[in-house]
């Protein structure tokens, strides 16, 4: 199975569990010129920005140490561009989880990290 199919897959599946959590999916895939949003949802009152990594064993590490000081720049700058596009209002609290698949194993770390500035 190619890489972006396979990322798909787990997107899914991260998409129907934070579902069955509550969570109300606004977007899949976001992208614009300055990155890319696997998952934009609803936990109220937040607005959650959702990085799904996904590895099939521990040998690379746990999948959310992908998410290392580059990727999360690239999310933050591309949440500030969707909020921007959609209007959302600046008082809005957001937050950036990731939801971390290894194996058949998910865990969803909230609050994962927090954007400069």
């Amino acid at each position: 199975m190619n890489r972006r199919r396979t990322g798909a897959q787990y997107e899914e599946q991260a998409a129907r569990w934070l579902q069955e959590r509550g969570f109300r999916i606004e977007e899949r895939n976001y992208r614009c010129p300055l990155g890319e949003i696997d998952l934009i949802a609803r936990d109220d009152p937040y607005l959650v920005f959702v990085e799904v990594k996904y590895r099939s064993d521990g040998r690379s590490g746990d999948p959310s140490e992908a998410v290392d000081g580059r990727k999360r720049r690239r999310i933050c700058r591309a949440a500030a561009f969707y909020c921007k596009e959609r209007r959302i209002p600046e008082d809005c609290p957001c937050r950036f989880d990731v939801v971390s698949v290894l194996g058949k194993e998910l865990r969803h770390i909230r609050n994962a990290f927090e954007c400069e500035g």
